[in-house]
């Protein structure tokens, strides 16, 4: 009998490709699109890939959308704050359970993160269109897993730099020098009970960075990584209070 396929849902705004003109033209179906294909492309039958955006009912994360979802992958940027508090609550409790999440780019500020993180999550940014080099620092990890040279480069990225306001990462995959001189932990692992996290700093909504075949593979490694494992739930602990209510 062959393995039942991983369960991913693919969660994303859905907003900047639809009002901004340059995000529309790279991601015309939207981000989540681009990320479902790239799952598909990469892990093949072993995986079961499902949709959703912000303005579905409960945002696509119903409580029996998230029991039938073994990871998901979150990209946010502008509505960070019209994410409802109860499906904040439901996402944070599968985590707990060992729901495995994948945070991508500008996803560090959303309510989700910074809930499971307890720290404000905040970086150093700017928009310059420069060179980003990322650093395999942990080359024998899963995630890394596919990656044949040392490091890999993006030609045009927004930049993110230090200080990031995470608590220290259980795992550092890859650290990112940019051409303008800031570097940033862009490859990080956390665990919140059962559940396991990864965030990945490469992406943004005017950038064609999520078609680039090694920002592909690590998401789909990202995603096998961070797949539940059997255990026992012991329910989830004290949180910090969420920022944004």
């Amino acid at each position: 009998m062959s393995p039942s396929p991983l369960r991913v849902t693919v969660w994303n705004e859905f907003i900047n490709e639809r009002v901004l003109p340059d995000a529309g033209a790279v991601y015309p179906r939207g981000i989540h699109h681009v990320l479902r294909e790239a799952l598909e492309e990469q892990l093949g039958a072993g995986v079961q890939v499902h949709t959703a955006t912000l303005d579905e009912p409960e945002h696509g994360l119903s409580q029996q959308r998230l029991d039938e979802t073994d990871v998901l992958t979150w990209w946010g940027h502008s509505a960070h704050d019209q994410v409802q508090t109860e499906v904040v609550e439901r996402v944070l409790d599968r985590v707990w359970q060992g729901m495995g999440l994948v945070v991508l780019h500008s996803g560090h500020l959303s309510r989700i993160f910074r809930r499971l993180m307890g720290t404000s999550c905040t970086l150093r940014w700017r928009e310059a269109g420069e060179r980003e080099r990322l650093w395999v620092v942990a080359p024998s990890h899963p995630i890394a897993a596919g990656l044949s040279q040392e490091y890999f480069e993006l030609p045009q990225v927004e930049t993110y730099g230090e200080h990031f306001d995470i608590p220290a990462p259980e795992e550092l995959i890859f650290i990112s020098w940019f051409s303008g001189g800031e570097v940033f932990r862009s490859g990080c692992t956390f665990r919140r009970g059962n559940g396991k996290i990864f965030y990945f700093r490469p992406g943004h909504e005017t950038h064609p960075i999520y078609y680039h075949p090694q920002v592909r593979r690590v998401i789909a490694n990202g995603v096998g990584w961070a797949a539940p494992n059997p255990g026992p739930y012991r329910g989830r602990s004290l949180h910090a209070p969420d920022p944004l209510v």
